[in-house]
């Protein structure tokens, strides 16, 4: 077959969906399909043949609610002329899907849509772009792939009517996440072999759960440990630096590392904690599972989904949702004005579902799995178990070729 998939930004871009874009488009390309990736401007000098994958670089920016520039025509037309046997749209809000909406009648590959969760859903702004999603373009792809059985976006499309619904899981790769790969990363960072090392993973974008890692770790009483924040640069990477104080038998690493690095860090610690404030279906707990690292994760997106399925974390205890209404008094008034603030900032509806880990019930639970060596253990070997039955991107791209096949 011959596949394009679109994303906003390619390798060497970090970032959940841009790495679930280059497996799956890498492992079919594997399995012998004539595989292109459309997206953003790569940085220069920057060789775009990657491993049996096709890049055709356009230089777009904005998305439909802001408008959108650049050579936003161009890349319509490459769509509408092209020979492509499947196009898929990868995540919803961003220059490559945004422009192929305003033309889906005029494509004549078969269309897939994988929104990604919706992550501006509760912005006012964007309130017309979601009733024309439901009303008219979940409608006119030949499927809609969703990485929940129960999340926004999938719930959206059943709304609508539609019924071009399915469901493939997110994954991480059996070959990366192969310990012979792997750099001694305890050495590099000069973290003790001898500590407990507690693994966060996220772009530093003020959503994923830093200062709640860093606030749980200081809280539980757990000597001999090192937390480790990897992330790239970003908005609250400063704040971070500044809050990562180590203390006696505690120590706080914040590191941007290489994807290789990263993998090495997953393949080498004791526990993954993930309080983040807003996912989808996060990557970062298939890539646990592949390490064979158990995980604390809030009621963020699909987790308490993948937890089901794989048997390989614990929920943090977890404010499930912004809304004023759903805060604890006590809790209300240390943070109203900075809720208030967040809410006239970003123009969010009353009920934005946001999640908040409980700091002191969470650092308990911290403290009460760093001592249950049996239960870790017994997380770390069902989670693995799992991901290497399902949830390998060799597995889940298969789940796609038999999708375009259908089609």
């Amino acid at each position: 077959m011959k596949i394009l998939h679109t994303v906003k930004k390619y390798h060497p871009s970090t970032g959940g969906m841009y790495e679930v874009v280059k497996q799956l488009s890498e492992n079919l390309a594997k399995l012998g399909h004539n595989v292109t990736v459309a997206t953003g401007k790569l940085p220069e000098g920057y060789n775009p043949d990657l491993n049996g994958v096709k890049i055709k670089e356009f230089n777009i920016a904005g998305n439909f609610v802001s408008g959108m520039s650049g050579e936003v025509e161009k890349y319509q037309n490459f769509l509408i002329n092209s020979d492509f046997d499947i196009i898929t749209n990868f995540a919803a809000q961003q220059p490559m899907t945004d422009a192929a909406l305003l033309v889906l009648d005029k494509i004549k590959a078969k269309k897939v849509f994988v929104p990604t969760g919706f992550s501006a859903f509760y912005l006012r702004e964007y309130r017309e772009y979601y009733e024309k999603m439901k009303s008219n373009w979940f409608k006119r792809f030949n499927a809609n792939v969703f990485l929940s059985s129960d999340y926004q976006d999938i719930n959206s499309a059943r709304e609508s009517g539609a019924e071009n619904i399915t469901v493939i899981p997110n994954g991480a790769s059996a070959e990366e996440f192969s310990p012979e790969n792997a750099v001694d990363i305890r050495k590099k960072l000069g973290i003790p072999r001898d500590h407990f090392l507690i693994l966060h993973v996220g772009s530093h974008t003020g959503g994923k759960g830093h200062r709640e890692a860093i606030k749980i770790f200081n809280k539980a009483k757990i000597n001999g440990t090192t937390l480790l924040i990897v992330g790239n640069k970003g908005r609250c990477l400063e704040e971070c630096k500044k809050r990562a104080k180590s203390k006696t038998g505690k120590r706080i690493i914040v590191a941007e590392l290489s994807r290789r690095e990263t993998v090495s860090a997953f393949l080498s610690a004791d526990l993954f904690l993930f309080p983040s404030n807003a996912e989808c279906s996060p990557v970062v707990l298939f890539e646990a599972m592949a390490s064979k690292t158990p995980f604390l994760v809030t009621d963020v997106g699909n987790a308490k989904e993948i937890i089901k399925w794989s048997g390989g974390g614990l929920l943090l205890p977890t404010v499930k949702g912004a809304s004023l209404d759903n805060f604890p008094r006590a809790l209300l008034k240390k943070t109203a004005k900075k809720i208030l603030s967040l809410f006239r900032e970003l123009n969010l509806d009353k009920d934005y579902n946001l999640s908040k880990a409980k700091i002191k019930d969470s650092s308990l639970l911290l403290e009460k799995i760093y001592s249950d060596k049996e239960t870790l253990r017994e997380l770390a070997e069902a989670g693995h178990r799992a991901w290497k039955k399902k949830f390998t991107w060799e597995k889940i791209a298969r789940e796609y070729e038999k999708l375009y096949y259908s089609l």
